[in-house]
């Protein structure tokens, strides 16, 4: 088990940004990416603005940018202990998952709809006094 924790930050430029989180005065993480269980080389580990924090830069590499769901994976190199995944959806595979995501929300939509006609009528009925 990792006494490290992995936080997001954003995706921007090709670039995977997070922040690494462990006990105050612990010696620099050693921290893997892998894609495919490929080693990703551009991972960039640099200390934080407070003790036990380190901000962690990802740069995608382009032979892992494909159509298709791709997903990256942090590890704790130390004991190869999973901190955390981001992926990447690409292509044809993007819009039918977009289109099964819409799909998904407008479902939810008419249950919720349904269930507040039925709240509404059911609280609205003349009660016995």
């Amino acid at each position: 088990m990792s006494e490290l924790t992995l936080t997001k930050i954003r995706l921007a430029h090709g670039r995977w940004e997070g922040r690494v989180s462990g006990p105050v005065g612990s010696a620099k993480p050693d921290i893997q990416v892998r894609h495919l269980d490929q080693l990703v080389d551009e991972v960039e580990l640099t200390e934080g603005s407070k003790p036990g924090q380190w901000d962690i830069v990802v740069t995608v590499p382009i032979w892992a940018l494909s159509d298709g769901i791709q997903t990256f994976v942090v590890l704790d190199g130390r004991n190869d202990t999973k901190l955390g995944e981001f992926t990447l959806i690409a292509g044809d595979a993007a819009a039918d998952n977009l289109r099964a995501e819409v799909d998904l929300l407008r479902a939810e939509l008419d249950m919720l709809k349904r269930a507040f006609r039925r709240h509404c009528r059911d609280t609205s009925a003349p009660h016995g006094g």
